[in-house]
């Protein structure tokens, strides 16, 4: 149950923000006059240039379970280093059962990634890389597990950093 990607200006000066629904969750708790649902949704929220989120709102009905999910995502953004159009390098993200392998790819490759994967990479910016999800097919531990994937990456500025104050602490 995916949706077409919604472009949300919230004010002039913000930037313009992609809007996923990865996955819809439907509920039912039996009652004595039959069934009554509640709906949960898993949502995606980016800004296309490095930023991105997921938040996962829960409610009796559908649209107030998105809204909820949308406010949680735009909370918990967090920046990812990107290169270019693709990711600095090869790496592993894990979440609970969830394990998504991201590898960087040539220009004009697109992004190679099926679900909650390919949500949270296109709402990030990422337009070249390929993905294997090698762990639970749970659509909240593979967004999960492809952020924390995300979070892991480090420009070769970054390591360099790291090395020389390795290198100077080492020496002293």
């Amino acid at each position: 149950m995916s949706k077409a990607p919604q472009i949300v200006k919230v004010s002039e000066d913000a930037p313009e923000t992609i809007e996923k629904v990865v996955h819809i969750n439907r509920c039912a708790k039996v009652v004595k006059g039959g069934r009554r649902f509640s709906f949960a949704a898993l949502v995606v929220t980016g800004d296309q240039k490095g930023k991105v989120g997921f938040g996962y709102g829960k409610a009796k009905e559908v649209p107030e379970a998105i809204r909820k999910g949308t406010d949680q995502a735009n909370r918990h953004q967090v920046h990812i280093e990107l290169n270019g159009e693709t990711i600095p390098h090869e790496v592993v993200g894990e979440a609970d059962g969830g394990r998504v392998l991201l590898k960087p790819a040539g220009a004009g490759t697109g992004v190679i990634a099926g679900g909650g994967v390919r949500a949270v990479l296109e709402a990030a910016g990422v337009k070249n890389v390929l993905s294997k999800s090698l762990g639970s097919n749970n659509q909240l531990a593979v967004v999960q597990a492809t952020i924390d994937g995300l979070m892991k990456l480090r420009t070769m500025e970054q390591f360099k950093a790291l090395r020389s104050i390795e290198g100077a602490s080492a020496e002293a």
